[in-house]
């Protein structure tokens, strides 16, 4: 997820200098003493003033109009001394002059400008944070019986936000998550996403069975998608310590158990949510300590030299301890790393770890479920 602090209203012209500002003064004073430099060295005969143009431009790559100004009439009045000293006052001298204001000026609306794109830049990325707030809101660190964690790994270095979802809610019927995947990329993969977990929010509480629910959510993917539009998806509901997976063409959660990772495949294969999918549940019993990891099938894809990530092979090693936040970033870094930072696709990842019954309470079962298991 990404947050950001917001900068503090300041009056204009009292900005505070960024890290590229500065950089773009101390470039345009470096290149200043350099032709100074030259000048002196040329026995001060004024040949390379005009150069001292060059010096608000190069400020202007980096800094704000007014440091681009001050750098400007800096190189200005440097200019003029070494033309003042080089004799009297020619054509040419003056030219060079005229030559470097001008430069100054053109330099701060070129500064000008690129801020205002700048500032663009930051307000678009500022409220696509807040849009991906709204569609993935934070989950955990505790819910219900289970401590959760959520991570959204995203492919695009200049967006956080994707068709990847996930929720974890504390509902009547215990606590119920879902992971799920759009197809496609982009706005209308967001917009999607975005559907699917305003249904979820809602039947999550109002459904008393997973399949139903899993049929409602077809229904609003079947509305808002063309016909070879879907969504993968995987939802669990743990429930007194009994754990229930339905799976909509996603890719199987693995149960971290005393060392061992078990995929927890689906008792028979469904087609994702907007093709009408029969789902039947896999029921497991849960026991103290036991950690889930849920994922999209970015993870299951991301490779180098052909070779995939051997989620199942390590995920004891970086899942199994410390907290669950603590895990999904051990992952999250040795993905990164075995990837060499270039992922081909976007990543939702939800941990959860069992601790054991709370105060005994438990939610009776409903009777499909009963069968199931």
């Amino acid at each position: 997820m990404l947050f950001r602090v917001a900068m503090p209203n300041l009056p204009p012209g009292r900005r505070p200098l960024s890290p590229g500002s500065r950089a773009g003064l101390g470039a345009a004073v470096v290149l200043l003493a350099v032709v100074s430099a030259v000048e002196l060295a040329d026995n001060r005969n004024a040949d390379f003033v005009g150069l001292f143009a060059a010096v608000p431009f190069l400020a202007a790559v980096f800094a704000f109009w007014q440091t681009v100004l001050v750098v400007g009439v800096l190189a200005t009045i440097v200019g003029m001394v070494f033309i003042g000293t080089a004799g009297p006052l020619s054509v040419n001298g003056v030219v060079n002059i005229l030559g470097i204001l001008l430069a100054t000026g053109i330099a701060a609306v070129v500064a000008t400008i690129r801020q205002r794109q700048a500032d663009k830049i930051v307000e678009l990325q500022r409220l696509a944070a807040v849009a991906q707030q709204a569609v993935l809101r934070p989950v955990g660190p505790q819910v219900g019986a289970l401590a959760v964690a959520g991570r959204y790994i995203s492919a695009t270095a200049a967006a956080d936000i994707g068709g990847d979802l996930y929720e974890a809610l504390d509902t009547p019927y215990g606590v119920r998550i879902i992971i799920g995947d759009v197809r496609g990329k982009g706005l209308d993969a967001v917009r999607l996403a975005s559907i699917v977990l305003g249904s979820y929010r809602h039947v999550a509480y109002e459904r008393a069975d997973l399949k139903t629910m899993v049929a409602d959510l077809d229904r609003a993917v079947a509305r808002s998608v063309g016909d070879e539009d879907f969504v993968t998806a995987a939802l669990v509901e743990e429930r007194g310590g009994t754990l229930t997976i339905v799976n909509c063409g996603h890719p199987a959660p693995l149960l971290l158990r005393r060392g061992q990772v078990i995929p927890l495949e689906p008792p028979a294969p469904a087609p994702p949510l907007g093709f009408m999918p029969e789902v039947k549940a896999r029921v497991e019993r849960l026991e103290p300590g036991d950690r889930l990891l849920l994922f999209t099938d970015g993870l299951g894809e991301a490779r180098r030299d052909g070779e995939f990530f051997p989620t199942a092979d390590r995920a004891w090693r970086l899942l199994g301890h410390g907290t669950v936040g603590d895990g999904l970033a051990s992952l999250e870094t040795a993905l990164v790393d075995w990837v060499h930072g270039r992922l081909e696709d976007d990543i939702a990842l939800v941990l959860l770890e069992y601790a054991g019954p709370g105060d005994g309470v438990t939610v009776p079962m409903p009777s499909w479920e009963v069968g199931a298991a």
